[in-house]
């Protein structure tokens, strides 16, 4: 299968950003734009849909809102067409559920016309001499064979489960999963005897409360370990969150390298926090099974994990902790094991067609500018779901994901369908010309 027509963009992968900027594209008239995606519908977080669990950001932060908050597939008209209107504004419900969101994210798709499903990119090479790039791969039940041409590529790939490097799969091993997978394994687990949670993100926390709440009925003992120094709460203080704003984005795209990482690694509980209403209630559970003969529960901080190995005499997972403030060794054993440990980015392999028209940075990342391109020339390939040590945290901000793909689509198109405003943040992150704050020379001194 193959067309002819060169595509103005084509972009890989339909996670909940380039969802949206299909979203913000598909109206745009005299734009020609394709999103491919390998599975057959959308699907955001499957294994984590647990019963009551919300997002972090507000329900503002859908597809469109952010944007241009009179398109039709925003998230109150998602409510509108779904007869909830009334419903919603009763309820109060500023954050969604995480199932909501997926409902919403799943509505929203099927109005598409511009998404293609099963269709699994496994090559990428520029044709020279017709100025645009070939996409290549194998899509639906039969894997039947389809290239396509297009000026531009959006890369849109999210990343995949990350596991420790000390552990090791072993065969007949009892239960280890990441949360990617948790629903699926959930029943499993609760048959062990013991079961550890190791991580204290947001996940970990939403896992270990869905996991103590049913602790009595299935009598099994239950740990939460991190390497952190306390489980952290997210910031959420208004002053703060202007740091998830364009203008704290811009400010933070122009500091170095080595200032990024020592400001990213100060901000880790504004992104990388657990929401003060899901601590609250895991405090009350703890609180209320205090009072009965509940199975032991533990929370465990300071322990990083060194050495993971599966003993197949006891059926145990024989897990090494070093205790980061001590400097002590502990061994735990457990049945049931569940790494919270996050995701990490991982290069598709159809990269490597496109690789010499790449930036890279000297750790072997996508080097992306201000405006997410990382060609050479700035204006041919661009990429989503990458970006935290250049970008910072507004980057995998589903709330910043609207100003993203709006600024996207005005370097995709050349046009400015949806301008941002001039101003989104109260302070200053640098002191303004105008801002009675006068710029010394390099020794300190008035010049």
């Amino acid at each position: 299968m193959t067309n002819d027509t060169p595509y103005d963009f084509i972009a890989i992968g339909l996670g909940p950003f380039n969802l949206g900027l299909a979203c913000l594209a598909e109206p745009l008239d005299g734009v020609r734009s394709l999103f491919l995606e390998k599975k057959n519908q959308f699907a955001w977080h499957s294994g984590m849909l647990l019963e009551g669990t919300t997002l972090q950001n507000p329900f503002l932060a859908d597809m469109v809102s952010m944007a241009d908050p009179t398109n039709p597939l925003s998230y109150l008209n998602y409510c509108k067409q779904q007869g909830r209107l009334y419903t919603y504004y009763i309820r109060e419900n500023w954050y969604l559920t995480r199932q909501e969101f997926d409902r919403y994210c799943k509505w929203a798709a099927a109005q598409l016309k511009n998404v293609r499903y099963q269709h699994n990119v496994q090559e990428i090479w520029h044709d020279p001499k017709r100025a645009c790039y070939v996409v290549a791969g194998a899509c639906g039940p039969h894997n039947t064979a389809f290239q396509l041409l297009t000026k531009k590529l959006v890369i849109g790939i999210g990343g995949v489960p990350y596991i420790p490097a000390c552990f090791t799969k072993a065969e007949g091993a009892v239960e280890a999963v990441h949360t990617s997978n948790y629903l699926s394994n959930k029943a499993n687990l609760q048959r062990c005897k013991n079961i550890t949670v190791i991580g204290s993100g947001q996940s970990g926390a939403e896992v270990y409360q869905d996991l103590l709440l049913e602790s009595e009925r299935h009598r099994y003992t239950l740990n939460w370990v991190t390497r952190a120094s306390r489980f952290f709460q997210m910031e959420n203080a208004k002053l703060t969150l202007e740091l998830i704003t364009p203008d704290y984005g811009n400010y933070f795209y122009g500091l170095k390298p080595e200032v990024k990482h020592k400001v990213l690694d100060d901000q880790r509980s504004i992104y990388n926090g657990i929401n003060q209403s899901l601590i609250e209630r895991i405090y009350e559970t703890l609180d209320e099974r205090s009072h009965r003969e509940a199975p032991a529960t533990r929370q465990m901080t300071n322990l990083a994990l060194k050495h993971c190995e599966y003993v197949s005499g006891s059926g145990q997972w024989a897990l090494t902790f070093e205790h980061t403030q001590l400097g002590h060794h502990y061994i735990h054993f457990t049945d049931g094991l569940v790494f919270a440990t996050g995701y990490r980015y991982q290069l598709p392999s159809f990269i490597e067609g496109i690789r010499e028209r790449i930036r890279w940075d000297s750790a072997g990342r996508y080097d992306p500018s201000k405006s997410w391109a990382v060609d050479h020339q700035n204006r041919e390939i661009y990429v989503q779901n990458v970006g935290l040590q250049s970008h910072g945290l507004t980057n995998p901000d589903l709330g910043l994901a609207c100003y993203r793909n709006s600024r996207l689509l005005a370097e995709l198109t050349g046009q400015d369908p949806y301008p941002c405003e001039p101003h989104t943040a109260f302070q200053d992150f640098a002191p303004a010309a105008d801002s009675g704050f006068e710029l010394l020379d390099g020794q300190g001194t008035f010049s």
